[in-house]
């Protein structure tokens, strides 16, 4: 199955359907369970209607499997299902997991997830599709190391073979041996297929095979648009198709260098890497050997080197090196589409994300689909834990509260090696997460393997944000957010922060207040707090915020007991502008911004 967008999401409606989930779980199928509450389990999440459930899902983006009867999934899609090329992958499995039937998004993911889970269940495939179960080819969704220009007549041509009319193949790059024998095609036709890496391919069908290689050198901090200039230069003169280019190219020695990854970025296509004996390998290939390059570098190419290495052995230069300000680039073509993961040496991504509190629905898009795609899953074991319930299919590295440094180093070596990774983070990794060592330790360990590693933060929803939605809106102005933990930070420094912050006037979150054995930062801190605000002043304490065992209260600081507060607790304390509020019977905290005060001067 490929979830390399989004993780799919099984929805069961009784206990026979929530068998045949927990089988999928069992076989390693990447997914996250939806079960409704009077049967869901601690790993599942909880659903009360399923038709705003199913519709959320699906304008998410999220491929939708569904353990029930097909109208069912129908009924709840119908009014917002609207284009086909976008819509996700929606398929039935029958109640008794006999049956597997993709009902949207064929093309787009769902024949082939339905093709894993048929497999995985021992179920028989209910394929309507007819390009699938006619021709045995959907030319919108071919195979991998190919794509489809956006402008093809996709319908046009899939019909005239499915009614036995005249196509005609032309084939001017790339294998066509997945395609050639699955018709009769007749060279006088006027519709035609065409494979083609140029830009200027013409045909109804045009699919482009992924057989260029970019090579590329430059100097230390040269400009990004240098090299992206060159680049763009020569895609154009060359008339290559941008869909055609497997990977951007070059010596290991510039895996850091910032113009390489910004044209990366631009053209969207990953970063391969060789080193001095792998480019010497085409030594002999080269159309424009240097000595001065050897002298600098020890190869005698980098940018026609690392085309050919990347291109394959059956390649050839069809742009030998061109040369910019401080920039050189060279252009390769393989006979086949290249496979990148058979070449060279990948740049691994580090991500570094938050789950938030812990409440399921808090995790973002985003974080998800970091977790889908990483190879390595890296975090304190009770992180791990709270995504169980993903059945994720990837390597676990758990580790105790007190390794933060060996989670960081392990996360970043994994990554370095060219598999994605995912360090696993609660609340914000980025406030007071792992975010921050990250990247200390990249600027204070000279690593050279570090070089081969993209960090990406993803933002998690932070424990105030939680506790404050909770409360009402007691971060609704000015604030701050201080830990008490004297671990890694002075009492002393902690004093005089929140010091400060009460003198600024400042609401304050207080993160990590008090451990079993460490009370005398909290009591330090209330001292300062309680000599400076008043009794009546709001607070708000909370505790497990996502979780089963959430406990949120609003207090007056004079009613706060100290001893109920450990490391699961956040503390917001209000500041003297916060205020309790009151409506249909329930209370609320809020710092106002103003806007009364504004109202009343303008009228």
């Amino acid at each position: 199955m490929n979830t390399r967008n989004n993780l799919a999401a099984v929805i069961t409606l009784n206990t026979y359907s929530a068998n045949i989930a927990k089988t999928l779980s069992a076989a390693c199928f990447p997914c996250e369970i939806y079960a409704p509450k009077n049967i869901a389990g601690n790993k599942d999440s909880a659903f009360e209607n399923i038709s705003p459930l199913l519709q959320s899902l699906f304008l998410a983006g999220r491929p939708i499997i569904g353990i029930c009867s097909s109208g069912i999934l129908i009924r709840a899609l119908a009014p917002i299902i609207s284009n086909k090329l976008e819509e996700p992958p929606v398929i039935a499995i029958s109640t008794d997991g006999s049956f597997v039937i993709p009902i949207l998004g064929g093309h787009r993911g769902g024949n082939k997830i339905g093709k894993d889970i048929a497999l995985k269940l021992q179920a028989s495939l209910v394929n309507t599709t007819a390009s699938e179960t006619l021709i045995d080819t959907a030319f919108d969704d071919p195979p991998p190391g190919w794509e489809i220009n956006h402008k093809s007549k996709v319908k046009e041509v899939t019909n005239a073979i499915l009614n036995d009319k005249p196509v005609r193949l032309q084939v001017e790059s790339g294998d066509c041996s997945w395609i050639k024998d699955q018709y009769k095609w007749n060279e006088d036709a006027k519709l035609s297929i065409t494979l083609s890496d140029k830009s200027d391919a013409c045909g109804d069908v045009v699919l482009i095979p992924k057989t260029i290689a970019i090579g590329v050198g430059c100097e230390r901090e040269v400009k990004s648009k240098e090299l992206i200039n060159l680049a763009e230069k020569m895609i154009k003169d060359n008339k290559i198709s941008p869909s055609s280019i497997a990977c951007i190219t070059s010596i290991d020695l510039k895996a850091d260098e910032v113009a390489i990854r910004d044209l990366s970025s631009h053209l969207e296509v990953p970063l391969i890497f060789f080193d001095v004996h792998q480019l010497n390998e085409q030594r002999l290939r080269l159309i424009n050997p240097s000595n001065t390059v050897f002298e600098a570098v020890g190869c005698y190419g980098v940018a026609e080197g690392a085309a050919l290495c990347a291109a394959g052995s059956e390649s050839s230069l069809i742009a030998p090196k061109q040369s910019a300000k401080g920039v050189t680039c060279s252009i390769a073509q393989s006979k086949n589409s290249i496979n990148i993961e058979e070449v060279g040496r990948r740049i691994g991504r580090l991500t570094i994300v938050g789950l938030g509190p812990g409440q399921k629905s808090w995790m973002t898009p985003a974080v998800l689909k970091a977790l889908n795609e990483s190879q390595h899953h890296v975090g304190y074991v009770g992180y791990l834990e709270l995504i169980e319930h993903l059945n994720i299919n990837c390597l676990k590295h758990s580790f105790t509260i007190g390794d933060e440094t060996k989670r960081a180093s392990m996360a970043l070596n994994l990554a370095a090696k060219g598999e994605d990774t995912a360090l696993i983070c609660s609340g914000d990794a980025g406030i007071y997460g792992m975010a921050s060592l990250v990247f200390e330790l990249l600027e204070q360990i000279e690593d050279s393997e570090w070089r081969f590693v993209d960090v990406v933060v993803e933002p998690g929803i932070s424990a105030m944000q939680a506790a404050s939605a909770r409360a009402g809106a007691p971060l609704g102005h000015d604030f701050c957010a201080i830990s008490l933990s004297d671990l890694l930070t002075p009492l002393k420094i902690i004093e005089k922060r929140v010091s400060a912050a009460i003198e600024s006037g400042f609401v304050i979150a207080l993160y990590n207040p008090a451990g079993k054995n460490r009370r005398q930062p909290l009591k330090k801190a209330l001292h300062i707090i309680k000599n400076n605000r008043g009794p009546e002043c709001p607070v708000i304490v909370a505790r497990c915020l996502g979780r089963r065992n959430e406990n949120v209260k609003m207090l007056k600081l004079r009613d706060l007991n100290e001893d109920l507060i450990d490391m699961l607790t956040i503390l917001i304390i209000g500041n003297h502008e916060t205020r309790n509020a009151r409506n249909a019977g329930r209370s609320y905290i809020y710092t106002p911004r103003g806007y009364h005060q504004k109202n009343v001067s303008s009228q």
